[in-house]
């Protein structure tokens, strides 16, 4: 979730590109103001910002303190931006960070606390007013707990390594001194030795903001052509002076399709306004290739069923535009792969060898030449972008790390990364944890299929870790991301209230009755699942515990339709929420 409060900071800019970011920060809390106090020594001004209208303004010195005002005070390291609504401005603040390494030699940081500090004049707010001022200071308590956010003092983290290496300083310095531009994405590296050489790989993902969203409630694309879960991930690897770099991409299928939530474990498919799905895709597609040239649409989901029916209409939507630059794979990973011969991947990389071999990589050498370039890229999805997707990317992470490694010497010609095993094995952890990541921040858990990923093979526990998160997922879907949902798109700018909507809210007995309802039927719903699963472990050698697997089995068919008949009393989705389009 990337905010930039340069066009918020009136006088407060400084249009100098080369303006350094200030790294530390007293904030103090006076009555009618906020002062922001630089504390490591770059300025002599501070920024203030009064609590009623959010205007800002630069002053020499703090106002005037004495028993009476006794302001708090507190160090923060940064201002994520300005978020102006109809009932007041709201600043976000980085209150924690975490240094987790370095990007191409420069720190990078990750946000461990926010807080928003509102500015408004409730004393002169109308009833009405006062009452959307807490939903959206709830909603933005909730965007507090955003998870996965990155940022840097000395550079843009939204702009891969290509550009920072290659464009002058000017393409990525900051605006002004006080807003830091944040990413939510995922950093980490590895260093290990490879033969006699030493190797540093660094994975850095970015997630679009164009249509960001929870699992469920953001999917397909919006008519602009940006699509839902749409992640850059970068891989960098850095030995014997040269650096590389391969850039790939992972988005929902892209024209207008949605699930709408009723507490089946699998809502679904509705695809909107089939016919304009040949536009849609040719937006998004021509996007991608403004930015990276070529593109490799690679397909995962199935060929029958739901999946079947968006497999089916991306194929025919994408098929008018396909040429020498822009192809389409489809690989059903489900049947090839089933649930454990993940190996059949090779099948995949038959298929995509050429491209790969073709449109190459990104490459300086020791004395900063560029030696090779990325002249396309790959896009993979399945239905979430996430299992299937982590594990593919992974696999294509791996191939074109071999070719560098070739390519510059530190591997033979015909040697590979899995005849390295410590190397190999620090590799799979730093691709499991991108996918744990991303999973994270779009559908509350980890990602399914990790084991293999982590590992390089299935493991019973990691089976059983996918059911967990599977069932976490089902409730977070439900019971949780509405709200999320409402927050994300509130920081965003993409919120929208209708100004006629009934303000009042429910009932207390009626919040109470719909807590211990939702209560209810999860727990029914969890512990008839549980028994289940234990009597089907029984059954293998009883008939009669397979007898009772089938009765729970019964048990449980029927609370998922008690369930779905009194589906929206259990969901929590905020009442005004209009639109996913």
């Amino acid at each position: 979730m990337r905010a930039e409060g340069h066009s918020s900071m009136g006088g407060a800019n400084d249009s100098s590109p080369s303006s350094k970011l200030h790294t530390r920060l007293r904030l103090w809390e006076f009555p009618d103001r906020y002062v922001f106090e630089p504390i490591d020594g770059l300025a002599d001004l501070y920024l203030s910002a009064n609590r009623s209208d959010g205007s800002m303004n630069l002053v020499e010195e703090l106002p005037p303190r004495d028993s009476s005002t006794k302001p708090k005070c507190q160090t923060v390291y940064g201002v994520i931006g300005v978020l102006k609504l109809s009932v007041g401005s709201y600043f976000l603040v980085i209150t924690g960070r975490d240094c987790v390494g370095s990007y191409l030699g420069h720190a990078i940081f990750k946000v461990t606390g926010l807080k928003v500090l509102p500015c408004s004049n409730s004393r002169s707010t109308s009833g009405n007013q006062s009452k959307m001022e807490t939903e959206f200071s709830e909603l933005l308590h909730a965007a507090e707990k955003t998870i996965g956010l990155y940022f840097s003092y000395d550079i843009n983290l939204t702009l891969t390594g290509y550009i920072i290496l290659v464009m002058s300083s000017n393409h990525f310095r900051f605006g002004d001194s006080w807003t830091s531009t944040c990413c939510q994405s995922f950093k980490a590296n590895i260093h290990a030795e490879v033969g006699s050489e030493k190797v540093n790989v660094t994975l850095i993902a970015r997630r679009c903001t164009r249509r960001i969203g929870t699992r469920m409630w953001r999917r397909g694309a919006d008519p602009e052509g940006y699509a839902a879960n749409f992640v850059e991930s970068e891989q960098i690897m850095e030995s014997k002076g040269f650096t590389a770099s391969y850039v790939q991409v992972r988005g929902s299928i892209p024209f207008l399709w949605e699930q709408i939530v009723d507490l089946t474990y699998k809502p679904s498919f509705d695809i909107v306004r089939q016919e304009e799905a040949p536009r849609i895709l040719e937006r998004h597609f021509h996007d991608l290739q403004k930015k990276y040239g070529a593109v490799l649409a690679v397909d995962l989901v199935n060929t029958h069923g739901g999946e079947g029916r968006l497999h089916d209409r991306y194929a025919k939507s994408i098929e008018p535009i396909l040429s020498e630059d822009i192809r389409y794979v489809h690989f059903d990973f489900h049947r090839i792969c089933g649930h454990i011969h993940f190996e059949r991947l090779s099948q995949l990389y038959d298929q995509i060898e050429d491209y790969l071999k073709k449109h190459r990589y990104f490459l300086l050498n020791g004395k900063g030449e560029k030696i090779e370039e990325q002249t396309g890229t790959i896009r993979t999805n399945c239905v979430d972008c996430l299992d299937r997707t982590n594990v593919t990317q992974s696999m294509i992470g791996g191939k074109i790390l071999e070719n560098q490694l070739q390519r510059i010497g530190v591997l033979g010609v015909n040697d590979t990364i899995s005849n390295h095993p410590a190397f190999d094995a620090k590799y799979k952890v730093l691709w499991a944890n991108h996918g744990d990541s991303i999973s994270t921040q779009y559908s509350g858990t980890p990602a399914l299929k990790g084991d293999f990923v982590r590992y390089g093979k299935r493991s019973t526990q990691g089976i059983l870790n996918d059911l967990w998160n599977s069932l976490a997922r089902y409730y977070l879907n439900n019971f949780a991301d509405g709200t999320k949902q409402d927050a994300m798109d509130l920081l965003q700018g993409h919120y929208i209230i209708s100004v006629s909507r009934d303000m009042a809210g429910p009932s207390k007995a009626g919040l109470l009755e719909n807590y211990a309802s939702f209560r209810l039927a999860f727990a029914l719903v969890m512990g008839a699942l549980m028994f289940m699963m234990m009597s089907l472990r029984q059954a293998r050698n009883d008939v009669r515990h397979l007898v009772l697997s089938l009765l729970w089995a019964g048990l449980c068919i029927g609370i998922t339709h008690f369930v779905r008949a009194n589906g929206r009393v259990f969901t929590n989705r905020p009442r005004f929420y209009q639109s996913r389009h």
